[in-house]
C-alpha cells in the first residue's frame, strides 16, 4: 500500500518497501536541502571565512601590536620605519621653508620627494597583518573554503533534517506519545543555534585567546587554516550539542526516569558538573564565570520547564480520572 510522504498516520499499516520507499523520499529531500545550503554557502565563503576568523584576527592582532612571533618582528620594524619618515619628512618641512639656508635647486629636490614620503608613510600606518590562517599546501585554500561552507550549510540545513527525521518516526508513536516528544523535537534545532552562537562569542576567543598566548614567548605562532577550522568547528558543535541539556532533562522527567524534585535536591551537583565543565573549557578566570553562569541558568531553566509540564501532565491526569 503506497502512503503519500507526510500523510502517514499512526493507525496505517505499511510494507517493509513503503518504509524504505519514505525513507529514500525524506533522504532526497535532506540531501537537496542541504545541496542548496552549500551553493548559499560557497557563493558567500568570503562573508563565512571572516566570520570564523574574527576570533583568530581579534587575538592576533593584539600579538602583533606587541611584537609577538615572526609577524609581531615585521610589524616593529614597520613602525620604526615609518617613525624614521615621519622624522626625515619633519626635517625636509623645515629645509623646504624660506630662510632655511637651503638653495632652491635642493628645496626643488625636496619637493619632489616629499609625495612619495607622504606615500610611503600612508602604507607603512597600515594596521597589523595576520589576522588570517596561513596555508601550507598548494590546495588548502579550495579545500578549506569547501570544508567551511559545507560546515555551515550542515548548519543550515539542520533544521530541514530533523524535521525529517521527525516526520519519518512520528507514525511510529501514539497520539499521546507524539503529544510529548513534539516539543521537545521542535526545540533541538533553536538550543542548537543557541548553543552554536554561545560558543562563538563567549567560549571560540576564550580558547583562541588561551592557546595563541601559551608559552607563546618559546614559538613562533603561525596558525594553519586546517587545523583552525576543524578546531573551531568541534568547538561550536560541542556547544550547540552541551545546549541540549533542556531535552534531555525533560526526556527523562517525562518518561519517569528521575523527577524534579530530585534533581532540585541534587541541583548542587548541577553546579558542580556546570563549573568542571567550563574549568575543562580553555580560559582564564573571567571566561570560568562567564562560561559557568549561563551553562547553570540553562540547567534551572531546563528544570522550572520541567516542572511546569510536570504540574501540567499532573492535572491532565486528574481530569482524565474525574
Amino acid at each position: 500500500m503506497a502512503v503519500a510522504v507526510g500523510r502517514i498516520g499512526h493507525e496505517d499499516r505499511l510494507s517493509i518497501v513503503d518504509h524504505l520507499d519514505e525513507l529514500r523520499t525524506r533522504l532526497i529531500i535532506s540531501v537537496a536541502a542541504i545541496a542548496v545550503a552549500f551553493g548559499f554557502c560557497l557563493w558567500q565563503n568570503h562573508a563565512l571565512l571572516r566570520i570564523v576568523n574574527k576570533p583568530l584576527a581579534t587575538q592576533t592582532q593584539k600579538q602583533v601590536k606587541h611584537g609577538g612571533g615572526p609577524l609581531g618582528a615585521t610589524y616593529l620594524v614597520q613602525q620604526n620605519t615609518r617613525s624614521l619618515a615621519v622624522d626625515l619628512q619633519r626635517v625636509i618641512s623645515v629645509l623646504d621653508r624660506p630662510g632655511s639656508g637651503a638653495s632652491a635647486a635642493t628645496r626643488t629636490s625636496l619637493q619632489a620627494v616629499a609625495p612619495q614620503l607622504q606615500g610611503d608613510i600612508s602604507r607603512l600606518s597600515a594596521p597589523p597583518q595576520g589576522d588570517k590562517p596561513v596555508t601550507l599546501g598548494i590546495g588548502e585554500p579550495f579545500t578549506t573554503t569547501m570544508g567551511v561552507s559545507l560546515l555551515f550549510a550542515l548548519v543550515l540545513a539542520l533544521p530541514l533534517v530533523l524535521f525529517e527525521l521527525y516526520a519519518f518516526l512520528l507514525p511510529a508513536f501514539s497520539p499521546k506519545q507524539a503529544r510529548l516528544v513534539r516539543p521537545l523535537t521542535l526545540a533541538i534545532p533553536f538550543l542548537f543555534a543557541a548553543g552554536v552562537l554561545f560558543g562563538y562569542f563567549v567560549v571560540l576567543p576564550a580558547a583562541v585567546r588561551f592557546f595563541q598566548n601559551f608559552n607563546s614567548d618559546q614559538f613562533n605562532v603561525l596558525v594553519q587554516a586546517g587545523q583552525y577550522y576543524h578546531f573551531a568547528a568541534m568547538t561550536l558543535l560541542a556547544m550547540g550539542f552541551l545546549f541540549q541539556v533542556p531535552i534531555g532533562i525533560l526526556a527523562v522527567t517525562r518518561a519517569g526516569i528521575v523527577t524534579t524534585r530530585q534533581l532540585r535536591h541534587n541541583r548542587r551537583y548541577a553546579m558542580l558538573a556546570c563549573g568542571a565543565l567550563a574549568a575543562i573549557l580553555p580560559g582564564d578566570a573571567v571566561t570560568l564565570l562567564l562560561e559557568t553562569v549561563p551553562l547553570y541558568l540553562l540547567f534551572e531553566a531546563s528544570l522550572l520547564l520541567a516542572s511546569l509540564v510536570e504540574r501540567r501532565e499532573q492535572r491532565r491526569a486528574r481530569v482524565e480520572r474525574s
